[in-house]
């Protein structure tokens, strides 16, 4: 298949560009607060209201300092070692959802705490509505024509602008379809189970149910992407995605069965 050239800029104001993948983030936290908010009101969870908006606020700004942290960290830390200037330039890309995961963990247990709000009901109210973003940021790096994934010779197999001469994976759509569209149809369609307590689920089991979910679909995935380049594959078979998504896994086992015994 020819890979469907389109341009991430959707349109410029002199040195002002507005781009498809800024947007995907924009409508990914819209969506997140619009969802969150819709579940607020259902769940009649009236002690987070007060602190709603603040709240958003500090995860936007965890996710994309862990995003661009975890980039550095995880995926080239010995360039940014010796370019240390270039670390804030988000804008050049490099973003980890692995580090944004840690970095909005972080943050919203440091504001929570701090506010003597529920850290497990509040994270149960907002990981049911991450995949949504992540749908939407895989669609973003579709369209930039990036993380595309490794050669095929599937019917459906695309000859990306920066991939060489041979048709690869999509694997792009594949994680919008797996870590976004069907991640977010089972977690949505359990997220009632912690605050009704059906069959002993407690606050926290949507954040274990996530980190679960999103580290095994991100483990399959990642056997059709082309593993990062300076990086290649550690022991020979592992990609950074499945490795820090096995940790994920590993996370979220043994958070259930913390959460599970409270």
């Amino acid at each position: 298949m020819t890979f469907p050239t389109i341009d991430p800029v959707i349109f410029s104001l002199g040195p002002l560009q507005v781009r498809w993948y800024g947007l995907m983030y924009v409508l990914g936290f819209t969506a997140s607060y619009l969802l969150v908010q819709k579940q607020i009101r259902s769940f009649s969870y009236k002690e987070l209201e007060a602190h709603f908006e603040n709240l958003n606020l500090i995860l936007i700004l965890s996710v994309v300092l862990g995003g661009r942290l975890g980039y550095v960290l995880f995926y080239n830390f010995s360039y940014y070692l010796q370019h240390p200037l270039e670390i804030p330039a988000t804008w050049t890309g490099g973003m980890s959802f692995h580090g944004a995961c840690l970095g909005v963990l972080l943050g919203g247990w440091l504001y929570v705490r701090k506010k003597k709000l529920n850290f497990w009901k509040c994270a149960d109210l907002y990981v049911v509505t991450i995949p949504i973003g992540l749908a939407l940021g895989r669609l973003g790096n579709f369209i930039n024509g990036e993380l595309y994934g490794r050669t095929s010779s599937l019917p459906w197999a695309m000859v990306f602008p920066g991939g060489g001469p041979r048709p690869r994976h999509p694997s792009q759509l594949y994680e919008m379809l797996l870590e976004g569209l069907l991640l977010f149809l089972i977690l949505w369609s359990q997220k009632n189970k912690p605050w009704e307590n059906k069959k002993g689920w407690p606050h926290g089991s949507m954040l274990c149910l996530f980190l679960i979910g999103y580290g095994g679909v991100r483990i399959f995935v990642e056997l059709f992407r082309e593993p990062d380049q300076q990086i290649g594959l550690i022991f020979g078979f592992l990609t950074m995605g499945q490795l820090l998504s096995g940790f994920m896994i590993l996370a979220g086992s043994l958070l259930w069965r913390i959460r599970i015994k409270t």
